[in-house]
């Protein structure tokens, strides 16, 4: 019995021979007390009840049949999942209290039932809470809130959905000023940080810290077929036979991947290989609403056996008959490792278990140092940066779509979230003068006005059909643009991009959502397919790739350095180092190992620098650029998170007049002006900023019509206003996220004074994953794999010969 909880809560934790755990009571505390809260506890410890223990408590003792908590949540299916599971206790406790879903997904009758009569619990995400601020009635629906639940805080703070959910408690506290902030997650290395966002004016004393007690140490492994990994791949692919058969063994296993078409073709491997037909299903986000629900009931009843899934499932959804958790290919930070491992057991007292298939040697590497940060607790870094100025343009037409405001109140509004503290009123300005006229190049088109100054210092909207427009358009998560896949009889299996649309024709074989299918026709939007049992190729998705953690970057480097290391390695990895060390060398943490060589009539330079695909991405375009200038006539480049080789007819005979800082300053410059990253950046942030509209009422603009419009604006605003507000965005974006910038500078930063250059007579072993994927980098993931094994083989025999 526990004086500070409700009768009726007390009695339903005894009925199941339960107790509130410590950081339970201690977010009742918080809430008794009046203070935000924010709650680090490792999964299985009750983090969703932990949150809304206060608010049952509040309920129980002060009824309300208005809106008392919102809970906001990264998925849609998070939400639902919550209350499926919170539910369950309301009901057992037999109190009378509604709670319900609001998303993109919730039928429109309902969400306006919603706003007139709200349950007491209502859950979301960022987006629809934004689009309900953005209704004149949000006053009257808000103003007895008195808590907000930010679940899995860690998945978007530091995002551009971040930035619209401060923003939205930035209004939220304004028309419920006695409100309180609570924040959940399993996987943060930074608490202050994340007190600091939540709190009101970043002022973390107002958020206090309540940390669960550890659980049981996680159960994690690697996973080696035959106890031989892979010179190439980064799949895992070769283990499927293997994963099949722990599939077999165990209750219901969850298989990660990091993107959706090795999702895909996970599913296809496993799925040969499954002898006994059990069970299987596969989840990523491009598949239908229709198919995911259909398959997280499944998973929810226990009729599963095993579930392919990508990040879609990273987060929260509560399986408790999961008791394994496999990881195909390297998992690429130990936070997100952890996240995933703790899907399985779901139980605070029992450890979670995992395990790690790599899909090749320096993937082996990389889950070892993941596995070493996991032991050790060391999680993925936080990098927070200021919010963007596209969010903020959106949240302030969201808040004139629901009355006027006064510029000087929501300024102030608007820096009390921590991601706009230091927003100047210089930029204030001009995002105001962007959504009231569109900026000086757009300012003679009426389209692009939107606010009006109806006397100083206080605006409105220019006219009643920009709301309309508004919220068929908010939001911040901009796909690449889509065509739907459908059977003949109108049914739905998920949607692909236009550009890899583009490569099929009818007839073609496309393994998608599980299934082969064989494409019928074509149509404006639509690819209609039918069931096919013919070899198909995957669907593939264009977008970033997850990099290697700068943590788990450190760790590898220090393996290669460290000999006392390898004795715990596999043999055929241990014999690799001891090669290369041999042939070339192993550099030491602070150093940066180039190596040249000459292979098949062509010239190698492979830089071993671990900073991950994306930041080698954008050096390779910049050094074959300098090598261009420089007369080496460069043919391509290849990359991975470890490593860049670029090829030429001419040999390197000095790297480092190629790795010069002002690299960063001309070239950079240049080839982001010259690329589609910049375009693509602006693509997102004009249609984030309302610039331009991805629907219309009654109907879905083509992603090609949206791609014509944001390009013939973008022409004229380069040529015309090139300080245009939206340019200066998407120049940050394509800077900061898309090039990861951050890493680019510091490898070249210290590139010129810790080259080491080693000239080698042939290929090296280190050089070896790399130089298998030349020539074939476009190949969809899957076509070309036993070709690659057979290569990779004949250039390993060549890279280990000690002659």
């Amino acid at each position: 019995m526990n004086e500070s909880l409700p009768s009726i809560i007390n009695d339903w934790f005894a009925a199941r021979g339960w107790a509130p755990r410590r950081h339970q009571l201690a977010m009742l505390d918080a809430a008794r007390n009046g203070r935000h809260a924010l709650l680090v506890a490792a999964t299985g410890a009750g983090k969703t009840l932990a949150g809304f223990l206060p608010t049952l408590a509040d309920l129980i003792e002060q009824p309300t049949d208005g809106l008392h908590t919102l809970y906001v949540s990264p998925l849609k299916a998070l939400a639902v999942d919550v209350q499926r599971n919170l539910l369950n206790p309301i009901t057992e406790m037999h109190l009378d209290l509604r709670v319900e879903t609001r998303s993109g997904d919730t039928p429109s009758n309902r969400k306006a039932r919603q706003r007139i009569r709200p349950p007491q619990i209502l859950l979301t995400t960022p987006e629809s809470l934004s689009l309900l601020l953005s209704y004149p009635d949000s006053e009257t629906l808000f103003a007895g809130l008195r808590t907000v639940v930010v679940d899995e805080i860690h998945a978007f703070a530091k995002e551009k959905r971040g930035d619209l959910l401060a923003l939205a408690l930035s209004r939220l506290h304004r028309l419920a000023p006695g409100l309180r902030r609570v924040g959940l997650s399993a996987t943060i290395s930074d608490p202050d940080a994340y007190r600091s966002w939540l709190a009101p004016d970043g002022d973390i004393d107002l958020v206090r810290l309540v940390k669960g007690d550890p659980g049981a140490d996680p159960d994690l492994s690697i996973l080696i077929p035959d106890g031989r990994i892979p010179w190439s791949g980064h799949s895992g692919r070769h283990a499927a036979g293997e994963v099949m058969k722990l599939i077999e063994q165990h209750r219901t296993t969850l298989v990660f991947c990091n993107t959706r078409s090795l999702a895909e073709l996970i599913f296809q491997e496993l799925w040969s290989t499954n002898d006994q037909a059990l069970p299987i299903g596969i989840h990523h986000g491009s598949l239908a609403l229709e198919a995911r629900r259909k398959v997280e009931a499944a998973m929810s009843e226990g009729r599963l056996r095993a579930l392919v899934a990508t990040a879609s499932l990273d987060l929260g959804l509560d399986w408790g008959n999961v008791d394994l958790v496999v990881q195909m290919g390297a998992p690429k930070g130990s936070s997100r490792l952890l996240q995933r491992i703790g899907r399985a057991n779901h139980r605070l007292d029992e450890p979670s278990k995992g395990m790690i298939v790599p899909g090749n040697r320096f993937e082996y590497l990389e889950a070892r140092a993941a596995l070493d940060a996991v032991d050790a607790r060391e999680l993925d870094p936080e990098n927070f940066r200021p919010g963007t100025l596209d969010v903020l343009a959106q949240h302030i037409m969201g808040v004139a779509c629901a009355g006027p405001f006064e510029e000087n109140e929501l300024l102030a509004e608007v820096r009390s979230a921590a991601p706009y503290a230091g927003l100047t009123d210089e930029t204030w300005r001009r995002v105001l003068e962007f959504i009231a006229t569109g900026g000086y190049s757009l300012r003679a088109y009426d389209k692009f006005r939107r606010l009006v100054e109806e006397q100083p210092g206080r605006w409105r909207i220019t006219r009643p059909a920009i709301v309309a427009q508004h919220r068929l358009n908010a939001g911040v998560i901009v796909d690449n643009p889509m065509m739907d896949v459908r059977f003949g009889n109108g049914r739905m299996l998920g949607r692909v991009e236009e550009s890899y649309a583009s490569t099929l024709t009818i007839g073609d074989h496309i393994f998608f959502a599980g299934l082969g299918l064989e494409v019928v026709s074509m149509k404006e939007t639509d690819i209609i397919v039918r069931a096919s049992s013919k070899q198909a190729r995957l669907v593939t998705y264009g977008g970033q790739r997850m990099s290697m953690s700068t943590h788990l970057a450190e760790r590898v480097r220090a393996f290669l350095a460290d000999e006392s290391q390898w004795h715990r390695f596999p043999d055929d990895v241990r014999e690799w180092l001891e090669v290369q060390k041999r042939r070339s060398l192993l550099p030491q943490p602070d150093e940066l190992l180039v190596e040249t060589f000459p292979h098949e009539g062509r010239h190698f330079m492979c830089v071993y620098s671990f900073e991950g695909w994306n930041a080698h991405q954008s050096l390779g375009m910049l050094i074959t650029k300098r090598m261009e200038t420089a007369g080496l006539k460069p043919l391509g480049f290849v990359a991975n998170d470890y490593a860049l080789a670029c090829y030429s007819l001419e040999p390197v005979a000095d790297p480092r007049p190629l790795f010069s800082p002002d690299i960063l300053e001309h070239e950079f410059v240049e080839w982001v002006e010259q690329s589609h990253l910049l375009k693509r950046a602006f693509r997102e942030v004009a249609v984030i900023g309302g610039l331009v509209e991805r629907q219309h009422p009654g109907k879905r603009k083509t992603g090609k019509q949206v791609t014509f419009s944001t390009d013939l604006i973008y022409d004229v605003l380069r040529k015309y206003e090139p300080e245009h507000l939206l340019l200066r965005a998407a120049w940050d974006d394509a800077r900061a996220r898309m090039t990861e910038l951050g890493r680019l500078a510091r490898l070249v930063d210290r590139a010129a004074a810790t080259i080491v250059h080693v000239t080698a007579s042939r290929v090296t072993p280190m050089a070896v994953p790399l130089m298998v994927v030349i020539g074939r980098e476009a190949a969809p993931a899957g076509t070309a794999d036993e070709a690659l094994l057979i290569e990779a083989e004949a250039l390993a025999e060549e890279a280990m010969r000690l002659d």
